[in-house]
């Protein structure tokens, strides 16, 4: 019996799944003769086993399955090696069902074949998220570690720099920790905003100017009942506020913002949006939720006079786009 070591040893380069297109269809009866050949005492036998087992692709992993559950552990290295270079193709469909492969093995295979498909597994996730992250940062994402105060994970803003397609955005998946995504004036269509409900690890999403609306706002929310959901309509005002309660006090105006240009200065106090009360910052941000950019609003403020006393004054904005 060869030892288990030999699962990591490196397959030829020449017989990765790009060149699956060589075999096409094999037979019933080859594919079982190949498998039985993966535990053949001669090394040229198992090689070219293993090389057409790679090639002939997915459609051989039912056979696949039950050789890694039947005990030669020879057998079963054999096929986490073949199911691995299936895990390289450029196709997702293959790799999707390569990582399947593996996740039915970790729970139900032999313990030695379990450990050999999770450590293929989580090598394959560490590369892949590093891959993922390297591609998103290229197209304009900013991503950040979270602070060591919070839970880690990664921060990640989709908003101005952002370059990508839609066909980029599954990427996302791939990424470890993903536990807060901030979406800002990109247009996302259903296939995209279905792809965000996949996003289990996220703690917040925000949306804003991204074409979702309270609808798909709530599909969202039913898929993701944990995380945290911001949906707005992209008008942007330019301010912040370090208050979790009580009066709604500007704390940044952000330079050259809309707030910014109707003359809001750090200190004031929103008092009324379109003749709405606003009690504290959660009611000015629901305020601006539904507005789009370019809309013009009537912000009622106080500020602190010289002589301690506070005025009460009227500014027209017109809102930014995120």
């Amino acid at each position: 019996m060869v030892s288990a070591a030999r699962a990591w040893s490196i397959l030829p380069a020449a017989w990765l799944l790009a060149g699956a297109a060589a075999v096409a269809g094999p037979a019933a009866a080859d594919i079982d003769r190949w498998i039985e050949q993966l535990g053949s005492p001669q090394f040229a036998q198992r090689e070219a086993a293993s090389r057409n087992l790679v090639q002939a692709g997915p459609a051989v992993s039912d056979r696949l399955a039950a050789a890694a559950d039947g005990g030669d552990l020879e057998v079963a290295s054999r096929v986490i090696e073949v199911v691995r270079e299936w895990l390289a193709s450029d196709d997702a469909e293959v790799v999707a069902t390569a990582e399947r492969f593996l996740e039915r093995c970790t729970e139900r295979a032999s313990p030695a074949t379990a450990r050999l498909a999770g450590s293929t597994l989580e090598f394959h996730a560490v590369s892949t998220a590093a891959a993922a992250r390297e591609r998103l940062e290229s197209l304009g994402a900013v991503i950040r570690e979270r602070p060591a105060v919070e839970r880690r994970g990664l921060e990640v803003d989709l908003g101005a720099d952002w370059q990508g397609a839609a066909g980029d955005l599954p990427l996302l998946t791939r990424l470890r920790g993903l536990t807060v995504l901030s979406v800002r004036g990109v247009s996302l269509d259903a296939a995209a905003l279905d792809l965000l409900g996949r996003l289990r690890t996220l703690e917040r999403l925000d949306l804003f100017g991204t074409g979702a609306g309270a609808a798909e706002a709530a599909a969202l929310a039913e898929r993701l009942p944990d995380t945290r959901i911001d949906v707005r309509k992209g008008g942007k005002l330019g301010v912040a506020s370090l208050a979790l309660g009580g009066p709604c006090e500007i704390r940044t105006v952000e330079p050259g913002s809309a707030a910014d240009q109707a003359g809001i200065r750090s200190g004031d106090v929103v008092v009324a949006v379109d003749a709405q009360p606003v009690a504290d910052f959660e009611a000015l941000t629901a305020r601006l939720s539904g507005r789009g950019p370019g809309e013009v609003l009537r912000m009622e403020i106080l500020r602190d006079r010289a002589d301690g006393d506070a005025e009460r004054l009227t500014c027209e904005v017109r809102l930014d786009a995120w």
